[in-house]
């Protein structure tokens, strides 16, 4: 009988002891977060963009959770680097889908997101690349239609490849022109490709067109060729450590030609890598520090990581990710499925670059401008936007 009582007290002080500790009322559990997955390129020759996309997404993924969350449930963010690698990128979202996320920011490149769809689409989980451009990345070769579950934060490459046209053929006054693209890359092969459409369209003439594989560094030879020629301008659509190369290269060897690059090279990484040979080269971005919206913001990550964002990925990834966060409010659920129904109807939703619609029938943001800079006194200068490209 004395063990008995004994045991009874013990017990008693236990579950005071437990009910003491206890932070949530009886009968309630925590709630389980709302899992969002990130592919970003986080090492590498991109690095520099994957780690201030990341950075931005952090920022965000704080800013929510400390306003409740979503569905009053938490946000978890699930990051993965494919490495600007299309099989990593596969990987990382077979990883994803394993943990059982709802929805995946990125990836930042055209390769990769093609090849995300494999995955995708028969699990049913909806992505939202960032700054992926070819329109293969959203809409089906066979059919012409809006893959279900690819969707896109930023402009496609035949409004940027006709915006670089217009301004060389229209501001910069230039009638001949080469081009040097990269023959294994999705991105570089389709801006060159509407690029050069739309300069024969308005009566430009082509001087010469040079490719080259993945990975080289050397473009002397090819840059031979075309000074040769002596276009008016040289347009090289292609990622920013090769972009930078031609620049530095191009320069060495006299060419005075005018050198347009594309959104890969927005970065003060390019001025760094091409030297004093990037002063007067153009390109085309998706957003710039000038525009008054994006300069509010970058000021507040600047005062978390002591430095400007380098754009445009950081900006893209805040589009896709609160472009997630309000069609899961609208959903009423963390639901795939029910998802990718409300992505298709965003309208006028604020972003961080400004009105967001997407369009149901290529999963394509609308009306988001293209920026035209240029690079003076070794930094990267807003020259003008262009909203509509006709």
């Amino acid at each position: 009988m004395r063990k008995f009582v004994i045991w009874m007290i013990l017990l008693s002080v236990l579950a005071f002891a437990i009910g003491c500790t206890s932070t949530q009322p009886a009968g309630q559990t925590a709630k389980a977060p709302i899992k969002i997955g990130h592919i970003g390129n986080l090492s590498g020759v991109n690095t520099a963009w994957g780690t201030s996309e990341m950075n931005a997404l952090k920022m965000e993924l704080k800013a929510i959770n400390d306003k409740g969350g979503v569905l009053g449930r938490p946000v978890e963010l699930i990051s993965y680097d494919f490495k600007a690698d299309q099989l990593e990128a596969v990987n990382a979202t077979k990883r994803l889908v394993s943990d059982g996320v709802v929805a995946i920011i990125g990836p930042s490149a055209s390769g990769a997101g093609i090849a995300m769809t494999a995955v995708t689409e028969p699990a049913g989980v909806p992505f939202i690349a960032t700054v992926a451009t070819n329109p293969k990345v959203t809409v089906s070769e066979t059919d012409g239609k809006a893959i279900r579950t690819a969707f896109r934060a930023c402009i496609i490459d035949p409004f940027q490849g006709k915006v670089a046209a217009r301004y060389i053929m229209d501001e910069l006054k230039s009638k001949t022109y080469a081009t040097i693209y990269d023959v294994g890359s999705d991105y570089s092969q389709g801006l060159e490709e509407f690029f050069r459409e739309a300069m024969d369209n308005g009566g430009a003439t082509m001087t010469n067109r040079e490719g080259f594989r993945t990975g080289e560094v050397d473009f002397r030879a090819i840059l031979g060729k075309i000074k040769e020629q002596n276009p008016d301008v040289i347009y090289f659509p292609t990622e920013m450590t090769q972009a930078a190369m031609i620049t530095k290269q191009a320069r060495d060897l006299g060419i005075t030609s005018i050198l347009f690059t594309a959104d890969s090279s927005s970065t003060p990484e390019f001025i760094k890598l091409a030297g004093e040979g990037s002063e007067g080269v153009f390109m085309t971005s998706i957003a710039n520090l000038a525009d008054p919206g994006i300069r509010a913001w970058a000021d507040s990550y600047v005062a978390e990581y002591g430095k400007d964002p380098i754009l445009p990925n950081p900006v893209m990834a805040v589009d896709a990710f609160r472009a997630i966060v309000y069609a899961l409010e609208q959903a009423g659920e963390a639901d795939s499925a029910k998802l990718i129904t409300e992505l298709e109807k965003i309208k006028d939703l604020q972003v961080l670059s400004g009105k967001f619609t997407m369009d149901p029938n290529t999963h394509n943001p609308l009306n988001k401008p293209c920026i035209i800079e240029t690079i003076k006194d070794g930094a990267i200068q807003f020259v003008t936007k262009v909203e509509n490209a006709e």
